[in-house]
């Protein structure tokens, strides 16, 4: 569901990002004209992104897609030369539902702020366009 929403305003933003015809580097200086606040937020919330990321990874780095049938615990392996559905225990069970929770909600954060950050720097881009006046020959 959340990667529903995600698409569009994503999408938007790169397209907001594409009209302004900057290239990277511009885009960097627009970041960089951002207050310090703004780009202590976006960095921190990056940052979290990501560390979230790595940290649902690193927990249960063979074991995902957990489901219950009957009782019992299963989990897709994802071994090197076995893989395939495990039985597990009921607490790895939650664990590695965790950790897939943890990652489902990481991954659409981290491209949201990479969203508003294109949007912001669109923005400074823009307003730096309609201050500039072109000299007459």
């Amino acid at each position: 569901m959340i990667f529903l929403l995600l698409f569009p305003i994503f999408m938007s933003a790169l397209v907001r990002m594409f009209l302004t015809r900057a290239d990277r580097h511009s885009m960097w200086l627009a970041i960089r004209c951002l207050s310090g606040r703004v780009q202590l937020g976006l960095a921190a919330l990056t940052m979290a992104g990501v560390a979230m990321i790595i940290a649902s990874s690193a927990a249960e780095r063979n074991l995902q897609s957990v489901e219950m049938n009957d009782g019992r615990y299963f989990a897709f392996d994802t071994t090197p030369y076995a893989r395939g559905t495990v039985e597990i225990t009921q607490s790895r069970y939650e664990a590695v539902l965790e950790s897939d929770q943890r990652a489902m909600f990481a991954i659409p954060g981290v491209l949201l702020v990479g969203a508003g950050t294109f949007v912001l720097a669109s923005g400074e881009i823009r307003r730096a366009d309609r201050g500039f006046v072109p000299s007459r020959p």
